[in-house]
């Protein structure tokens, strides 16, 4: 890959400075600092989306069980467990 140059508008000055002093504590330069800056906030974000909890997805589980008609659970325990029969 090429390298481009390029001029950044708006960096804090305090960030900056200490950005650089850092590189320069390393003993990289500034360009270097900055690629890897960026991709590791590119990774962190890659992350990030795929740990996220969509609830849309619990549908796409297998083993669920799948109803067109709605399910009164509750009603079928106590008739299981109470012997209630709609008959009595």
């Amino acid at each position: 890959m090429g390298k481009t140059f390029i001029g950044v508008r708006g960096v804090d000055e305090e960030t900056f400075r200490k950005f650089r002093a850092k590189a320069i504590e390393e003993k990289m330069r500034l360009g270097l600092a900055l690629t890897l800056a960026m991709k590791n906030l590119l990774e962190e974000k890659k992350k990030s989306k795929q740990i996220q909890f969509n609830p849309k997805n619990l549908m796409k589980i297998t083993g669920l069980i799948k109803t067109k008609e709605k399910v009164k659970w509750s009603e079928e325990i106590d008739e299981i467990l109470y012997s209630r029969n709609d008959n009595s």
